[in-house]
């Protein structure tokens, strides 16, 4: 009786089986090709109407400028510090609107901040800053 075995000269040959990891993958495979959809659905045309341009969003929203030297202007007039809140309340006196300060980079934050002040005391809806360079 031979209890030892000898390492050298095994008495099977070692064999890897590949064919249920071919299976596997043949499997996923159908399984993704089956799920997607390759085909291009057909669908109703719909004539969308036109948008109404910047004339609608004119009344939407307030914008106030600040110049270099800290003169605030809204639609093209000068209204000063003292004419932000008036000028917000009249306008916001159906609905609350967004303001929007567009400041020039060489003007003062001082004023920028009181402006924003004086908006959300006349009754904004939202209080936003945007920067103009030139």
């Amino acid at each position: 009786m031979k209890l030892r075995r000898s390492l050298s000269q095994p008495e099977e040959p070692i064999e890897l089986n590949l064919i249920p990891l071919i299976d596997i993958i043949m499997f996923l495979l159908i399984f993704f090709v089956s799920t997607t959809s390759f085909m291009e659905e057909k669908g109703v045309k719909i004539d969308k109407p036109a948008s109404g341009g910047a004339s609608t969003s004119e009344n939407t929203t307030i914008v106030f400028i600040v110049t270099a030297d800290g003169k605030i202007t809204f639609d093209g007039k000068e209204v000063g510090l003292q004419g932000v809140r008036p000028t917000v309340k009249r306008l916001c006196s159906s609905e609350p609107l967004p303001v929007v300060v567009q400041t020039h980079e060489n003007s003062r934050s001082g004023v920028m901040v009181r402006i924003l002040d004086e908006a959300m005391m006349g009754g904004a809806k939202d209080v936003s800053v945007a920067a103009n360079r030139g």
